[in-house]
């Protein structure tokens, strides 16, 4: 039996939480095709009979522009230290930017450690020409040192299966840390947070979603099953929370419908969804209010 705890690292929207969501078979981690999608570390668990792996999918490795962009980036690189093995989503191109090179030199400075990593060249379906991919895998290979080399397809579950025995590989022996039905360590409650602010990435197209928060108050299930969720919506602006809002309130309402959706769906229940959008200015260079808004691990800041 084997099992250990495995960190998806990577710049960001290469794909680290589609990967993920792929890889255990279930929705957990938020995707959208804005950058800087993830905020928090985020567990998932994958258990077979060879034994159990814990995935860590992280922010995206970025230069930071504010205190809650530091925060994420400290995130992703303390998972360094704190798993078994290490897996660095790339997109298939050779053009190697700051991000991948200071991803490199933090690969560098863990060697110490010695913790196994794992170069994926994840979205190899958007490659015209499939011979490039040995131009992709050279020029990674200047930059880093890697135990093992998989290319895969989160969307289209191409290799998923080559990358999880070349996981178990290198994995330690050991005892499943979780029973054998668990899927994520992370409480519903901040789960149904992910998935709010996930429709305001999808509804929401300028800027405005990047200074958005979501606050879950209001947690509860009634004797008949359903569940009341009461949650804030937070922006920056004034002007802000008109768009969040919309005319008539049919923004608010459009992300509630779709919101409510996605909890429903992963609670298996009715869900009574009530949204309320409150204006916190410059929250994202607040440390108590990055704090109050669920963060873990403040400790970083």
């Amino acid at each position: 039996m084997k099992s250990g705890y495995v960190s998806l690292i990577g710049r960001p929207n290469v794909g680290k939480s589609t990967l993920m969501n792929a890889l255990i078979g279930q929705k957990i981690a938020i995707t959208s095709d804005r950058p800087q999608t993830t905020r928090k570390k985020i567990e998932t668990v994958y258990t077979e009979d060879r034994g159990q792996i814990i995935f860590v999918d992280t922010p995206g490795i970025h230069k930071p522009k504010n205190k809650l962009g530091e925060y994420m980036d400290k995130i992703a690189e303390k998972t360094f230290a704190d798993v078994d093995v290490i897996c660095w989503l790339v997109e298939p191109v050779t053009f190697v930017g700051a991000g991948e090179e200071r991803i490199a030199a933090l690969l560098k400075s863990v060697n110490h450690l010695r913790r196994p990593v794992i170069l994926v060249v994840n979205k190899t379906d958007t490659l015209k020409n499939k011979e490039m991919i040995t131009e992709v895998i050279k020029t990674y290979k200047e930059q880093a040192e890697f135990n093992d080399i998989v290319c895969v397809s989160s969307t289209e579950g191409t290799n998923l299966d080559e990358l999880l025995d070349v996981i178990f590989k290198y994995l330690p022996e050991g005892p499943l840390y979780y029973d054998e039905d668990t899927v994520t360590t992370i409480p519903m409650r901040s789960i149904a947070e992910e998935l709010i602010r996930e429709q305001t990435l999808r509804y929401i197209k300028e800027e405005i979603p990047h200074g958005i928060a979501v606050m879950v108050n209001r947690f509860e299930e009634r004797n008949n099953g359903l569940f009341d969720v009461e949650a804030d919506i937070i922006c920056e602006k004034d002007s802000h929370k008109g768009i969040i809002i919309g005319k008539g309130g049919a923004m608010i309402k459009k992300i509630g419908i779709a919101a409510r959706a996605e909890i429903e769906d992963q609670l298996e229940a009715q869900v009574n969804l009530k949204l309320f959008v409150k204006v916190r200015k410059n929250w994202r260079d607040n440390e108590n209010l990055i704090k109050n808004y669920c963060y873990e691990d403040t400790n970083l800041m």
